[in-house]
């Protein structure tokens, strides 16, 4: 047997399936910049910078330098003791973010942070309701989990108790509508907020929602939305949290997806880009948020709190981000991504929807334009062809939507990098419309 099918048959023996549907049936022996390899040696671009994490590709060398120094001097503490790297990089994010964010927790996961965030949240406001967006993505953990609407609910026994969906204000499918046909989101907020209001038992405690839905189909609310949500939150005593797991750190073309509404969150949550690919988490809030925690006793004691290794990494993460002015780059490879997505667009009637910001952008397959009818074998046809063909490529299968591929390179990814990725997506997407 070749090594890759040696390997294919101890997977299936042995490995646990966790992601409901197969492997990607490659093996991968090594990853560098845009692209990982095969130990069969096929080279794939990697559309998806592994998953949404590897912001400055694979194998960035400054973060290898910095892994290989740490882990010699420096890797795993008592939780309780603190190292320059952990206190660093908690002052620098701090420094990337508006007044009154600068008390930062660091951890390992996105769930683990948004589970840090929420019992922080409960804790200082006294209640434990939590409201989320209907497609919404927060984690695999306890409250994560039950914050999280997109996938994963079913046979699982109950959720934590308090949490509740509001409706996504999607501006492709909207539900809420003006004369005009487009989305009323103010109607739709508001209607929200009274069925909030109706099963609520007067302990609300927060709202943790994505600034771009990513999981939920590359959702952006428009301008204006969080500013009224959080209005909506002010009103019932809760803390808004924003989850930018996907979208913080230079990803959209700004440091941080929230400063487009001019909305400063109650406590921030990051992870997944902080890390550049490894486990690396963070809680933001604000001083006086910290104070009356902390004065309540807020306990959040993990093996991994404050680890100095991956804290050294994440320096060297705002080092490239800063140096090399990647929310610039993604501005501008963004803006070259959506013209050459809007084109195959335009070739192809079967592309119902292009949106996103900056290097992360969504593109909606319907297999009739007018009534935006989907089709999940025609995505899932055009991710095996593009596989076929060397692009890996995400997409997401939800209810109600055919597939939506989320668009994420690296932000080091260059224009010939991203004109080869569009190539193979649109010849994919030529191949498997011919065939409707």
């Amino acid at each position: 047997m070749s090594s890759a099918a040696t390997a294919w048959a101890d997977a299936e023996r042995h490995l646990v399936r966790y992601g409901g549907g197969m492997f990607t049936p490659e093996i991968i022996e090594r990853a560098a910049g845009s692209f990982v390899f095969t130990t069969d040696g096929r080279k794939i671009l990697d559309f998806t910078s592994g998953q949404m994490s590897a912001i400055l590709g694979h194998s960035h060398p400054e973060i290898v330098a910095t892994v290989q120094r740490q882990v010699a001097t420096l890797d795993h503490l008592y939780s309780g003791m603190l190292s320059r790297p952990v206190i660093d990089l908690a002052r620098r994010l701090a420094g990337t973010l508006p007044a009154p964010l600068e008390k930062a927790l660091l951890l390992t996961t996105g769930a683990e942070s948004n589970e840090a965030a929420l019992r922080m949240a409960k804790l200082v406001t006294g209640g434990h309701e939590v409201v989320s967006f209907a497609r919404s993505w927060h984690g695999m953990t306890q409250a994560a989990a039950s914050a999280t609407y997109s996938a994963g609910r079913k046979g699982y026994g109950p959720a934590a108790p308090g949490n509740f969906a509001i409706p996504v204000p999607h501006t492709y499918r909207p539900d809420f509508t003006s004369a005009d046909g487009s989305l009323d989101w103010r109607r739709q907020l508001d209607f929200a907020f009274d069925l909030i209001d109706a099963q609520s038992t007067g302990s609300l405690a927060a709202c943790l929602v994505e600034p771009i839905l990513s999981s939920g189909g590359v959702i952006e609310p428009p301008p204006g939305y969080f500013a009224a949500l959080k209005g909506k939150c002010r009103e019932r005593g809760m803390l808004l949290i924003l989850d930018e797991a996907q979208t913080g750190l230079c990803r959209t073309g700004t440091w941080y997806a929230f400063e487009r509404d001019g909305v400063v969150p109650d406590i921030l949550t990051l992870s997944k880009t902080l890390g550049a690919g490894l486990p690396l988490a963070a809680v933001i809030t604000s001083a006086e948020i910290e104070q009356e925690a902390y004065e309540r006793g807020f306990l959040f004691f993990t093996t991994h709190v404050s680890d100095p290794l991956v804290a050294a990494v994440g320096n060297t993460v705002l080092d490239v981000l800063t140096r090399d002015r990647l929310d610039e780059r993604a501005r501008s490879l963004g803006a070259f991504l959506r013209e050459g997505l809007l084109e195959i667009a335009a070739r192809h009637p079967v592309v119902g929807d292009i949106r996103g910001r900056g290097l992360l952008a969504g593109l909606e397959l319907v297999v009739d334009g007018e009534t935006e009818r989907s089709s999940d074998a025609l995505g899932a046809q055009v991710t095996r062809r593009c596989l076929e063909l060397g692009l890996h490529m995400n997409i997401v299968q939800l209810a109600g939507m055919g597939g939506v591929f989320r668009i994420a390179p690296p932000l080091t990814a260059t224009e010939e990098e991203l004109s080869l990725g569009l190539s193979i997506l649109d010849e994919a997407i030529g191949e498997a419309s011919a065939g409707l």
